[in-house]
């Protein structure tokens, strides 16, 4: 009777064992999951490092996983201040990249915040060097803003030349299996016609959560009417003022329950939520705002 109870015991003690171990392997596959379904990033020129080899540094002592590479500034020159087209520079990104364990997680074309794609002759010349520093690069995805100078809501006029021009950029990357994510000014039904407009498989949302807050938008209901295989990489941020913690208009925990929905997944790119206060204070802002998202979407 004596050896059946301790037996018994020894049972109990090992079903408890193992499932307290497959608990424990179903929070570290959970945890990997969220992992792999969400990376996050931050932009080069907004660490105020862009093209410039300390952004892996100080990427990886933010807490990122990830660097948005920017082409360099253009202003009204011809062509990108672009170093990644020469060979040594791209060896040498590459090698910090790994030092630092930090993807490159796009490649940013943010001279077009200001300059119009519209209005340059030589727009394909400027697709085509991005184009080649992602092969180079071993990036996927662009990203073009379509700026001030390209806004379709205040600009209704230049809509069928910034399509023409976006079928051929499409056109172009799809030669070579690449992504441009577009931002525009366009509320989220206005993105789904404007890529049927385009009609390439190569063009996709850049998403970006300060435009939808800052035009009033409902940001949740912008994300599902866009659907997870129109949008290829977020902007995570809202604009300047306070940090991602404090937004008072930005629910991320709302954010991570609709793109969970959506099955979405890839990268999280923090651009600004900025403190007010402290804006030159790159660490503490962008650590602190990486800090939160990891709270929410490694949970």
């Amino acid at each position: 009777m004596g050896l059946m109870k301790r037996s018994f015991h020894c049972l109990l003690l090992l079903s408890v064992v193992l499932s307290v171990g497959a608990c424990n392997m179903q929070k570290k596959q959970a945890k990997l999951a969220d992992e792999n379904q969400y990376k996050l990033s931050v932009c080069d020129w907004m660490i105020l490092k862009r093209q410039k080899i300390g952004a892996f540094q100080l990427a990886h002592e933010i807490g990122s996983q990830g660097l948005e590479l920017d082409m360099g500034s253009l202003g009204r020159r011809d062509s990108f201040d672009n170093k990644l087209r020469e060979p040594h520079f791209q060896t040498l990104f590459k090698e910090k990249a790994a030092e630092f364990s930090i993807e490159i997680s796009s490649i940013a074309m943010s001279g077009f915040y200001a300059q119009s794609i519209v209005e340059r002759e030589s727009y394909t010349d400027l697709i085509a060097d991005c184009l080649e520093t992602m092969k180079v690069m071993g990036v996927r995805i662009a990203f073009l803003p379509l700026g001030v100078q390209g806004n379709l809501v205040e600009k209704p006029e230049i809509r069928q030349e910034m399509v023409r021009r976006l079928k051929v950029i499409g056109d172009m990357a799809a030669k070579d299996g690449l992504t441009i994510g577009i931002e525009t000014a366009l509320d989220a039904a206005g993105d789904v016609e404007l890529l049927k407009e385009i009609n390439s498989p190569a063009i996709k949302i850049y998403f970006n959560f300060q435009n939808s807050l800052e035009a009033g938008r409902d940001i949740y209901s912008e994300l599902r009417t866009l659907g997870k295989d129109r949008i290829c990489q977020i902007h995570c941020t809202d604009t300047d003022g306070v940090l991602l913690r404090d937004n008072k208009r930005l629910d991320m925990h709302k954010i991570k329950e609709v793109l969970d929905e959506m099955q979405w997944s890839g990268w999280l790119v923090v651009e600004r939520s900025r403190d007010a206060n402290d804006v030159r204070n790159v660490k503490g802002n962008f650590g602190a705002n990486i800090a939160y998202l990891k709270e929410i979407f490694r949970n």
